[in-house]
């Protein structure tokens, strides 16, 4: 078995991704994706009472999986798999153009 070393690192990653590593460094940098925009957009509207949504694009921009952390009153005394189908109820038609969705939510904390 070969030593592992950066360089094969590396081109074992090139390989597994297609895309070059400055692609992937720059979606960590870059600016929010247009999917990104359109479910904040969507939780800003369906929990108006939210202190905080953040909305992250976990399959490297292509859209295909989403990461969703809220916090709203609205979830406040509703146990955690309440709140997780509330946010899916909120995004159902989105949901159904996704491979996968992590959700976490929680209530302010006054």
């Amino acid at each position: 078995m070969a030593a592992w070393s950066p360089a094969a690192a590396v081109s074992l990653l090139r390989g597994a991704r297609r895309l070059p590593l400055l692609h992937c460094a720059q979606r960590m940098f870059a600016s929010q994706t247009e999917g990104e925009l359109k479910v904040t957009q969507i939780l800003k509207e369906k929990f108006p009472q939210a202190t905080a949504i953040k909305v992250t694009d976990i399959s490297g921009g292509c859209g295909a999986m989403y990461e969703i952390q809220i916090e709203s009153e609205e979830f406040k005394e509703k146990r955690t798999v309440q709140q997780h189908q509330m946010v899916n109820q909120a995004l159902k038609e989105e949901i159904k153009g996704m491979h996968g969705l992590r959700i976490f939510t929680s209530v302010p904390k006054h």
